[in-house]
């Protein structure tokens, strides 16, 4: 009878000890100052599991997306749980990571909130990790995966500066995990958990999907993408959510060769709509239609302007597509392994009080005559920052020389064989602060002598005086070789691609210069660029294409 007891006696002290769970609470800091204003993290482990989340998550008050991890002892099985938003979530399990951590064991002690202590070290992607373990409490977790084999972590430090350190431990008889975990959560692997969880930190507008680029008299428009200019040109109407002081905004767009082998200037843009006119009535009305610039050269050139009543079209980002990539791979040389997509990327936030609660017309033009062309995937992601770099309230379009209507007609940009070169008048209705001209240039055509091959002066003059001159010229383009498969190859050893040019190469984006105007009063003001543009020679003649955007603050 005795023995009964005592056995039954020992059983129930075997399970209270299995099911005690103690909730640890970790603070960060940096240089041992502790970090404001943070999230601190928690921890529930017991000899069967450990749950890590954070303070907010445990009250129910994190903004989405957020993690919990679980894992799962003794297999070191860690389970992963992303909440992407309201009643979407996804879970992943991981059953080597923990086993493969490989730790340097030491003899140093000290104790953290009364236990004994012991560093383990390993290194992490160049990074040196301390991991401060015990074993008094004959359990085994922490604030991360990390050491989780060793003991109950209390302290993870980051190459003597970064450090996670545990400030409370305590007994608890319920967690309330089912609270938050408290249905079937579809599983996926670890890859796909990564990607999902990834993208949902950031809104994605899907603007255009593998959409063909190209010249021909059969491309059409349909119910979600508008068509001009023989296909060269596609546009789809995009809503802007609002857009955050603190958010960053990226255009990101995919391109291959469906059939065009050349290098070909292309652009992503959107069509302002704050004026009576604008750059869509010129496509579907003819670029006759908007309003003409003439400096004095005999030619005009429509739509390139900033009038009272009309406003070109804002370039996002220029880019220019590589010799024939991914369809013209066949072509073999010794020791190139040839790109199959290059991948176009850039920072517009400067650009949001522009996009900010608008319905707007996106488009993009890549110029080419061949029935293949190109097809491309743009992308537009707002992204949540606190780090504000782009302070300005406002965007003021005022010149685009870039002929996106080319294969309907619109003249190139070869104004600035006349002193004149390009000039615009605008009016101010308020004081503009801290005023900066966003201003890209390009340079074209020729060859040898032409000025695509040969550096030229852009000079800005503003009230009729010189604010800034500078020679645009890009000396890197060698380096995209591997993007560029039907290249021709010269007897002096190098490509096409390799060649410098006047800002821009094949398979790259061409950046933006924020040109610096200072404070400008409400009124009337001017701006003018000159640039020495060559000479024709025969049937061979320079252009160059440019675009101005004014940003400050009201």
């Amino acid at each position: 009878m005795f023995k009964t007891i005592l056995a039954s006696f020992s059983i129930f002290l075997s399970v209270l000890s299995f099911s005690q769970t103690y909730e640890i609470q970790y603070e960060s800091s940096y240089n041992g100052k502790v970090q404001p204003n943070q999230n601190p993290t928690i921890v529930w482990v017991n000899e069967q599991e450990n749950f890590i989340l954070n303070t907010k998550i445990k009250e129910q008050k994190s903004d989405y997306p957020f993690e919990i991890s679980k894992i799962e002892k003794p297999s070191n099985t860690i389970v992963s749980y992303a909440f992407l938003k309201p009643n979407e979530a996804i879970s992943t399990s991981d059953k080597e990571s923990i086993a493969k951590q490989d730790f340097e064991l030491t003899t140093q002690t000290k104790k953290i909130l009364g236990y004994n202590c012991k560093k383990a070290v390993t290194k992490i992607n160049s990074n040196t990790i301390e991991v401060w373990y015990t074993n008094d409490l004959k359990l085994k977790g922490g604030p991360s995966s990390l050491g989780q084999n060793l003991g109950l972590v209390l302290q993870v430090e980051r190459n003597g500066n970064s450090a996670t350190t545990a400030v409370s431990l305590k007994k608890v008889k319920t967690t309330g995990i089912d609270k938050l975990i408290n249905k079937t959560i579809p599983t996926t692997d670890l890859l796909s958990y990564k990607d999902l969880l990834w993208k949902s930190r950031f809104t994605t507008l899907k603007v255009f999907e593998n959409e063909m680029i190209n010249f021909s008299d059969q491309s059409k428009s349909d119910e979600k993408i508008k068509r001009f200019a023989n296909g060269t040109i596609i546009l789809k109407k995009v809503k802007f959510p609002k857009i955050a002081l603190g958010d960053n905004i990226f255009v990101e767009l995919k391109q291959e060769s469906n059939g065009d082998a050349y290098d070909r200037t292309g652009t992503v843009f959107f069509i302002p709509e704050e004026k009576s006119q604008t750059f869509f009535d010129g496509l579907e009305n003819g670029a006759k239609t908007l309003p003409v610039y003439e400096n004095g050269n005999g030619k005009q050139y429509y739509g390139v302007v900033s009038t009272q009543n009309y406003q070109p079209t804002v370039e996002m980002m220029r880019f220019f597509t590589a010799f024939g990539i991914n369809k013209f791979n066949h072509i073999e040389l010794k020791d190139k392994t040839w790109q199959t997509v290059s991948p176009f990327r850039q920072d517009i936030t400067e650009l949001k009080p522009s996009l900010s609660e608008k319905e707007l017309w996106i488009g993009t033009f890549i110029g080419n005559y061949d029935k293949g062309g190109h097809k491309v995937s743009l992308d537009i992601t707002i992204h949540n920052s606190e780090q504000i770099v782009n302070k300005n309230n406002k965007v003021i379009p005022l010149f685009n020389t870039t002929n996106i209507m080319e294969m309907a007609g619109q003249d190139y940009a070869t104004m600035f064989n006349n002193d004149k070169g390009l000039f615009v008048e605008f009016n101010l209705e308020k004081d503009l602060k801290n005023a900066q001209l966003r201003y890209i240039t390009t340079g074209h055509g020729g060859w040898e002598n032409g000025d695509e091959f040969i550096p030229k002066a852009n000079s800005i003059y503003v009230d009729g005086k010189l604010s800034f001159s500078f020679t645009p010229w890009r000396t890197e383009c060698g380096s995209y070789r591997l993007f560029n498969p039907a290249s021709g190859n010269f007897p002096d050893g190098l490509s096409s691609s390799d060649l410098s040019r006047s800002n821009w190469c094949p398979g790259t984006v061409t950046n933006p210069n924020f040109i610096s105007l200072g404070d400008l009063k409400a009124g009337k003001h001017t701006i003018q660029v000159k640039i020495p543009q060559g000479e024709p020679e025969g049937t061979s003649f320079s252009a160059w294409n440019i675009s101005g955007v004014l940003l400050g603050n009201e």
